[in-house]
């Protein structure tokens, strides 16, 4: 018998997840099948216990139930309590176990697939909802020299520079706020990507930018990535690296065996 997993959300029919896992599987030789389940916005929990009741093994968790599944999980990981979300889920023994994997996702995918250091640097990260609170303490324990976040609505941008001040330097403000300074590493954890949108942000912000990174990921670069290339940043990147990272992570909480995941990347890249 096959091991259950799948990627649980709404909607789904979009997810990249089980191709993802079924290269994993095969690359590693583990016996397992996963799947993609649409649940009712208002059936996150009902999905979830109908998984569990079939022998389920492991979920992971999109949008918008990150928050649901952190309050379902019996147990959760320090970052997946940082971040008050979950996108993995893995049952033991009564036990539903949840983490948040995709701060370091962003982490393995910056560092070692595009090669840019974090420790040492200025960080610029735009947006301050659940895609920006997921990454801000992996980034944080990468010592970075400190860490601006910045949102549209600056009150929850204030909201995490409380929360999160005692890890490192954090400052936080509007797009306008960090208009004269400069930043090393430029994240887009806006949603303004997937409408084609660009956050209000100065163009001078990218004079010395090694890096624009934007979480989102599509057939060509965002706007936001075109703007940053544009206005000075030396290199650009969405967040297709970040996605395979993030299940490479979720995969090895699952099977205790870590996938590779430059041929898959470079799969998705070609097929995007």
């Amino acid at each position: 018998m096959s091991d259950l997993y799948a990627v649980v959300g709404n909607p789904v029919s979009h997810s990249k997840s089980p191709l993802i896992h079924t290269i994993f599987a095969q690359q590693t030789h583990q016996v397992m099948q996963y799947t993609a389940i649409l649940a009712p916005l208002n059936g996150f929990k009902s999905a979830v216990e109908n998984f569990h009741n079939q022998g389920g093994k492991g979920l992971n968790v999109t949008v918008p139930f990150k928050m649901e599944a952190f309050q379902l999980a019996t147990r959760v990981t320090e970052r997946a309590a940082s971040a008050q979300a979950v996108n993995t889920l893995k049952f033991n023994n009564g036990e539903i176990l949840g983490d948040n994997t995709d701060g370091i996702g962003l982490l393995r995918d910056i560092e070692l697939n595009l090669g840019v250091t974090i420790t040492g640097k200025r960080i610029l990260l735009m947006g301050a909802g659940g895609a920006a609170q997921g990454v801000i303490l992996p980034l944080l324990q990468q010592k970075p020299a400190m860490l601006a976040i910045a949102n549209r609505t600056p009150q929850k941008a204030y909201a995490l520079q409380q929360q999160f001040s005692t890890f490192g330097k954090v400052v936080a403000g509007d797009f306008t706020s960090f208009a004269n300074q400069r930043f090393d590493i430029i994240i887009n954890a806006t949603s303004a990507s997937l409408s084609g949108a660009l956050p209000e942000i100065p163009a001078d912000i990218f004079a010395q930018t090694e890096l624009a990174y934007d979480m989102m990921y599509g057939h060509e670069p965002s706007r936001f990535l075109k703007f940053a290339q544009q206005h000075g940043a030396r290199h650009i990147a969405d967040g297709i690296g970040m996605l395979v990272e993030q299940a490479a992570e979720s995969f090895l909480l699952w099977r205790g065996i870590r996938p590779q995941t430059i041929p898959v990347i470079a799969l998705l890249k070609a097929s995007n």
